[in-house]
């Protein structure tokens, strides 16, 4: 958690949430997103 990642729809965000591989929660500054396994468009930084 509180790792940086970026997005490509999303943009630049902070991990606040980890669900064991199935979603990670992204806190995306103007919005919060849960993004599901396979993670093909989040990068961490």
């Amino acid at each position: 958690m509180n790792d940086q990642v970026t997005h490509d729809r999303y943009g630049l965000g902070v991990v606040i949430g980890v669900e064991d591989g199935i979603a990670v929660s992204v806190d995306f500054r103007s919005r919060q997103e849960r993004i599901t396994a396979p993670f093909k468009r989040l990068y961490k930084l």
